[in-house]
């Protein structure tokens, strides 16, 4: 450091920013070498040094960071800086892909490296802070995510547009197989008959409420807070001539009228927050008959409560959580409603995004002309990342059937599958699956 001729103006001379470019490195790789133990990874730091990470076993993946800006970044607060210098195009990915590097970084022994521990605390003790999802913040957090550009969803999703955990009853199930699966599963588990109401909380594009009116002559009301969703589900069922029996309203869970024959929610329980499960499940218990049915489909973790990325959080699904089952357990006994049956989908959703990263990777160069670079490579952090939180870390889904009382479902798990084969049969009568305008 040395003084400039201006009293108080101090500036860095080269020989001293040479030397602390040269300190940021070391410290970079040693925490680096310290953290990844398993798989083999080469960093090359700005400076252009190399070094190796790892056991030596699997395919190497050589990363590489462009400027000292990103390693600096990186040493500061790991879990949000990563996604970031790879959206910035700082941290590139020389040989495999973002997801192979992932796939290392995210399968160490410890989850977190040691020096993001103090922020990760910080963050536990904000949770709630973050979470507190009123109905204005709500509605804003889904517009976020959800009101995106719907050609987006159609480069990646199923031709139904199921944005949730698939199904996959054999290994070599294809996507679009594996979401009809899930939800000939999910209605199986409701026991639907003709004229039931049924809410749909979180209803997406409307394949699920859709599938439910025409295999099952019920009457369904779908909600959501996304608009682009709203425009989409309603044409959709008008397409179909299902407007008698499936509609579906801009509308907070909280503010529906019922009472309501079965409630089914698939993937929207992550967005509700831990400071309002009780009132979730107690406005749920309200909406339901005395001899209703309840599944609520939701992505859990298995090792108890935690915080939700801060990439994600900011970038993705501002508000969201994925809880722990015991965060969920309590307040459903405070609502009065019983468990009936848990169903744990390990491993479907690692399958389900990895279909949807490989269909992204393939028409990645739409998404840019949709939006542009950065999003696109946003995108494929985001479809990685979480690919790799479900096949290498404590991510799965559970799928909870409620009821009020006893004695509401059979007492043996035989009539699912009789379900699914009634509702495979009524599939193969009925008309095609409409395709998605835009598609």
């Amino acid at each position: 450091m040395r003084r400039t001729g201006r009293p108080g103006k101090v500036t860095a001379s080269p020989r001293g920013i040479a030397r602390w470019v040269i300190s940021m490195d070391r410290l970079l790789r040693r925490l680096l070498v310290k953290f990844v133990r398993r798989g083999t990874m080469l960093f090359t730091t700005a400076d252009g040094e190399t070094f190796t990470c790892g056991d030596g076993t699997g395919e190497p993946v050589h990363a590489r960071f462009l400027t000292a800006e990103a390693e600096r970044r990186v040493l500061l607060n790991p879990e949000l800086a990563l996604g970031e210098i790879y959206m910035e195009g700082q941290f590139v990915i020389e040989k495999g892909t973002i997801a192979d590097a992932l796939a290392i970084l995210m399968d160490q022994s410890d989850s977190l490296p040691s020096w993001a521990k103090p922020r990760w605390r910080m963050r536990y003790l904000l949770r709630r802070l973050r979470q507190f999802n009123g109905r204005g913040r709500s509605r804003n957090n889904v517009a976020h995510h959800y009101d995106l550009d719907g050609r987006l969803y159609s480069l990646f999703l199923d031709a139904d547009k199921q944005y949730s955990c698939a199904y996959f009853e054999t290994p070599d199930t294809n996507l679009d197989d594996a979401q009809l699966a899930k939800k000939r599963h999910l209605a199986a588990k409701l026991l639907i008959r003709r004229g039931h109401r049924v809410l749909d909380i979180g209803s997406g594009w409307g394949g699920l409420g859709l599938y439910l009116a025409e295999m099952t002559g019920a009457n369904v009301t779908g909600i959501t807070l996304s608009n682009e969703q709203l425009q989409a589900s309603n044409a959709r069922a008008a397409e179909k001539n299902l407007t008698n029996s499936a509609k579906f309203l801009l509308q907070d869970y909280r503010d529906i009228e019922g009472p309501f024959d079965r409630i089914v929610s698939v993937g929207m329980f992550e967005h509700v927050g831990v400071d309002f499960y009780d009132s979730f499940f107690k406005r749920c218990a309200e909406l339901l008959t005395d001899d209703g049915i309840m599944m609520l489909h939701s992505i859990g973790r298995s090792t108890g409560p935690d915080v939700t990325s801060p990439w994600i959080t900011k970038y993705i699904f501002p508000g969201g959580y994925a809880p722990a089952m015991s965060e969920v357990f309590p307040s459903i006994e405070r609502a009065g409603l019983l468990v009936c049956d848990t169903e744990i989908l390990r491993l479907h959703y690692a399958e389900t995004l990895k279909a949807w990263r490989e269909r992204f990777t393939a028409r990645r160069e739409e998404a840019v002309q949709l939006y542009d670079e950065r999003f696109a490579r946003m995108w494929e952090f985001y479809l990685a990342a979480s690919e790799m939180a479900f096949r290498k870390q404590n991510m799965m889904n559970f799928q909870l059937q409620l009821t009020k009382r006893q004695g509401v479902v059979p007492i043996t798990r035989d009539y699912v599958v009789r379900e699914e084969a009634r509702l495979r049969h009524l599939e193969r009568g009925s008309r095609p699956r409409l395709r998605i305008a835009g598609e």
